[in-house]
C-alpha cells in the first residue's frame, strides 16, 4: 500500500532519491575517517630461488646481499627473512604508514 504511493508518483520518487543521495554525500564528507589508523602496515615480500642450494648457501649468497641493499630504505620498520633447503628464500620488509 505504501509503495503504491511512490509507484503512482515517479517524479516525486526521483526527486526524493536525489535529495537522499545529496544528504548522504554531505554526511560522507563529515565522517572522521582520518582519525582511524591503518590496521596493517604495508609490507613488501621478495622471493628468490636458487636451484640446488641449501639454506646456508642461499642465506650467504642471496639473502645477505639483498638484506644489505634493502637495509636503510626510507620508512622501513623491520625485515624478516627465511631460507629453506629447497632452494627458496623469502624476505618480508615492513614499512611505516605515511600520513
Amino acid at each position: 500500500m505504501f509503495s503504491k504511493f511512490f509507484i503512482d508518483r515517479p517524479i516525486f520518487s526521483t526527486v526524493l532519491a536525489i535529495v537522499i543521495m545529496i544528504a548522504g554525500g554531505a554526511a560522507f564528507t563529515g565522517l572522521p575517517v582520518e582519525q582511524y589508523p591503518e590496521i596493517v602496515p604495508p609490507e613488501v615480500e621478495v622471493q628468490a630461488t636458487y636451484a640446488g642450494a641449501d639454506a646456508g648457501t642461499l642465506a650467504e649468497s642471496v639473502a645477505a646481499p639483498l638484506e644489505q641493499a634493502i637495509n636503510g630504505v626510507d620508512d622501513m620498520l623491520y625485515m624478516t627473512s627465511g631460507s629453506s633447503d629447497a632452494g627458496t628464500m623469502n624476505l618480508s620488509v615492513t614499512f611505516a604508514t605515511a600520513f
